[in-house]
């Protein structure tokens, strides 16, 4: 037995050991499963030292699709999944360029979306709030209205923007909370792409958030949550954190299964720190497959 199928079989054997449900969302024919991603910042450190044997890595642990980050600086990446049959669809980018445009119209935002464009991506994702951005919830209002005009703009290209939470947008704040101010402002142009792991994080349940936002979240992060942890906790993460799915406290199953009904497209694995990053986005998605 090779080391990729010990790494798939030793994961999946421990999934389905530990625990007597099915797994019919994420059967094989599971439209998610069929296209997993992952996000590409997991292996941040791999791809800096080898970016074309990385993504060859992942293809080979069964991945199907990658959600890059820093674009539009990623030519080396999107290289290197042209060459080895990696799908693009989605990307973190440059979010300054959207939440804090440098003129009215936009310039720095365009840019970014007539490159993505070119490329055939359908998803831009704004991956962070500085502190500044996030200081009350009048900050959180001026973040909405700007990205709801990035919306529109990106919309007209046939591109869709969201937003990826963590969990510092559900700190109370004036007697509500910055996603709250989110869910109440984003236009109907503007999406949520949700981090379960943060959800969690914030004591939120996932499935009833994603319930209660159908209609508005394009794609989801799926990403273990360290059991044992008094939640919420909304800075000062620990790395141990993060856990391998099937590893934590999050079911997934049922986030998958909340995802199909409320018209989620894309979902991708991530995980922000790992002691071997390469290890344990393979037996995240070996979490996935049956044996």
């Amino acid at each position: 037995m090779n080391r990729r199928s010990f790494l798939r079989t030793s994961a999946a054997t421990t999934v389905f050991a530990g625990t007597s449900q099915t797994l019919s969302a994420l059967a094989a024919d599971n439209v998610y499963r069929a296209n997993i991603g992952l996000q590409l910042y997991s292996l941040r450190n791999e791809l800096k030292a080898d970016t074309p044997g990385t993504i060859k890595a992942l293809v080979d642990a069964g991945y199907k699709q990658g959600e890059m980050y820093g674009f539009p600086n990623c030519d080396d990446m999107i290289k290197a999944a042209n060459d080895h049959g990696l799908g693009l669809h989605s990307t973190h980018f440059d979010w300054e360029a959207a939440v804090n445009p440098s003129d009215e119209g936009f310039s720095d935002f365009r840019k970014i979306v007539e490159k993505a464009n070119q490329i055939k991506l359908t998803h831009l994702v704004v991956p962070y709030l500085h502190d500044k951005d996030r200081n009350s919830l009048d900050d959180y209002k001026r973040v909405a209205g700007n990205l709801n005009k990035a919306a529109v703009i990106a919309k007209k290209a046939g591109i869709q923007l969201a937003y990826h939470n963590h969990s510092f947008e559900y700190k109370p704040m004036g007697g509500s909370t910055g996603f709250d101010i989110f869910t109440k402002e984003f236009a109907p142009e503007m999406k949520f792409e949700l981090d379960v792991f943060w959800v969690k994080a914030a004591g939120v349940d996932p499935v009833t958030l994603i319930k209660k936002l159908s209609g508005r979240v394009s794609q989801l992060h799926l990403k273990d949550l360290k059991k044992g942890l008094e939640l919420p906790i909304y800075d000062g993460m620990p790395k141990e954190a993060f856990k391998e799915l099937g590893n934590g406290m999050i079911p997934m199953e049922p986030i998958i299964e909340a995802g199909k009904a409320a018209g989620v497209v894309h979902c991708h694995i991530e995980q922000d720190h790992s002691p071997n990053p390469l290890k344990s986005v393979t037996e995240s998605v070996a979490y996935l497959e049956t044996l």
